[in-house]
């Protein structure tokens, strides 16, 4: 249950290639994911014998509520997540990269910033691979040697301000389902990539009165940035023309500079601190 009292949203996880990566995350979700959260390993006919042999392991030992679908032929990046996310209908859903590895309380931070704020139709965590919502240099990939437990107080303690991103980013992004419903759902037809398909869904939400925000209350890491398909970006060109020039300006201000420096400072006052078992007992 979140801080709210709901249940937590269904985190769908859409199996990839990298089999390290994918036991690496799915270790990162025991770890820091409430028991009985649901959990959706969907699978596009991307792992290979290792990979399954990983989720079957886990599948038999997880304390979380888990499924594992897998097709018997690839449909695409984008369709895939299409189709999974009209099999959640208008529940509200947080869509994490197999290649992710989120720190404790992500998903609690995630769906508080939905709880606290109607208007808010996407919620992006921190990563240090994580473009506009990157930390601790926007737009770089960065290793972070701070340990998960401590990256996540330490955004705890930035309260909950949420500020705008130009859209969400797909390491992990929580969606509310009516607003993706309301606009439409993913669009497969016109891009491959659940990069270019994700940003796109961003914008018919935007444009529909919906908000893209950072949860920088939540952190999840990863080790490469999400890429689009070939077409992808001229596809978004031609429907969003102010998109790129949109994005060079947030990347070119940075206006999410001051959290970031905050988020910084806070833990390196935390890094002589004890590590604290009751993570998340006295945040708000």
């Amino acid at each position: 249950m979140s801080l709210a009292g709901a249940p937590l949203p269904i985190v769908l996880v859409p199996v990839g290639t990298d089999e390290d990566a994918l036991d690496a995350c799915l270790a990162a979700l025991d770890a820091s994911t409430p028991a009985g959260t649901r959990v959706w390993l969907a699978d596009d006919a991307q792992a290979g014998p290792r990979g399954n042999a990983i989720i079957e392991r886990w599948l038999a030992q997880t304390p979380l509520q888990a499924a594992h679908t897998r097709r018997a032929s690839p449909i695409g990046e984008a369709a895939h997540l299409d189709e999974a996310l009209r099999a959640c209908g208008d529940a509200d859903v947080a869509i994490l990269a197999s290649d992710a590895r989120p720190t404790p309380g992500w998903l609690e931070r995630l769906q508080d910033c939905l709880v606290r704020h109607p208007t808010i139709a996407t919620a992006t965590p921190w990563s240090n691979a994580g473009e506009a919502a990157a930390w601790p240099r926007i737009g770089e990939i960065v290793e972070v040697e701070a340990s998960p437990a401590r990256l996540a107080r330490a955004c705890t303690q930035l309260g909950n301000i949420y500020p705008p991103l130009p859209s969400a980013v797909t390491h992990a992004v929580l969606i509310r389902g009516a607003a993706r419903v309301r606009a439409g759902g993913l669009d497969p037809a016109s891009y491959r990539s659940w990069y270019a398909a994700l940003i796109d869904l961003s914008l018919r939400m935007a444009g529909l009165g919906g908000r893209n925000v950072l949860c920088e209350t939540a952190f999840v890491l990863r080790n490469v940035e999400g890429v689009p398909t070939d077409g992808d970006m001229e596809a978004l060109s031609v429907r969003w023309p102010a998109w790129h020039a949109q994005l060079a300006h947030f990347l070119m201000d940075d206006p999410l500079r001051p959290l970031r420096e905050r988020l910084g400072e806070t833990l390196a006052r935390h890094e002589g601190a004890p590590p604290q078992p009751d993570l998340f007992a006295d945040a708000p």
